[in-house]
């Protein structure tokens, strides 16, 4: 298929076909092919839950208020937002791009695009994601706007502000993933609609990690949960071609 044909073909299906399974590994291929989705600052502060035990997707289905599209899926894939693991990754990114710079960079620009790589990972970024009490966000707040009278200034760096980026960034690799899952004829249903402390509880996390998105899959049953054609806006109402005057 091409990607307009994979678009057009993904639809948010709410009932799947009891009698058709899943491969498994194809739908953890896709799952691989979520990370590759673009994310702030490469910081990758995410982590997929892929349920394929009945059990524990009859319990997840209840968190998920009894929907139909979990009481029929075949397998259940939970994204998580990961702000806690902001230290660790940027580690790693840095230790990627120690090798990363030696080896596609001008062996001129090589320093200078070292040092910058690790002032960005051991400062900017245990700044920008530090969290304490809210307090550390509205230091960094009245910062950013201090410096953007000035200057342009990035201002949206509050614990609230942080929090939103990481779940934009988690929700570009669950849209790749439904893209994934399209591609090869499986269909998914992203849901908001869940109790979101029952499922931490059922998947063991961390207090500080926040569920993004759960996606039920399987496959369609003719028309059966999906509700109809598509509407969307006329396009002419969203798109607003900007002119330099």
């Amino acid at each position: 298929m091409s990607l307009q044909e994979v678009l057009e073909f993904r639809r948010s299906v709410r009932y799947f076909d009891e009698a058709k399974e899943l491969d498994t590994e194809k739908v953890k291929r896709c799952i691989e092919l979520a990370t590759l989705a673009p994310n702030s600052s490469n910081m990758q502060l995410w982590e997929f839950y892929h349920i394929t035990d009945p059990e524990m997707m009859k319990k997840i289905s209840h968190a998920c208020l009894d929907q139909k599209a979990t009481e029929t899926a075949k397998q259940i894939v939970v994204f998580v937002t990961r702000r806690d693991l902001h230290r660790k990754h940027s580690k790693a990114v840095l230790e990627f791009e120690k090798g990363n710079i030696a080896r596609n960079s001008p062996p001129e620009k090589q320093e200078k695009r070292w040092k910058n790589q690790r002032a960005y990972y051991t400062c900017l970024m245990p700044f920008i994601y530090s969290r304490f009490f809210g307090l550390l966000g509205i230091f960094r707040k009245i910062l950013s706007m201090c410096i953007s009278l000035f200057r342009p200034m990035v201002t949206s760096i509050s614990e609230s502000d942080m929090r939103v980026v990481v779940h934009k960034t988690c929700g570009l690799a669950a849209q790749t993933f439904m893209i994934a899952m399209a591609e090869i004829g499986y269909d998914t249903c992203p849901l908001e609609g869940f109790d979101s402390r029952r499922v931490k509880k059922l998947l063991k996390l961390p207090c500080s990690a926040e569920i993004n998105m759960v996606i039920p899959c399987g496959i369609r049953k003719g028309m059966r949960g999906i509700r109809g054609e598509r509407f969307r806006v006329p396009f002419e109402e969203v798109y607003k071609a900007v002119s330099h005057k």
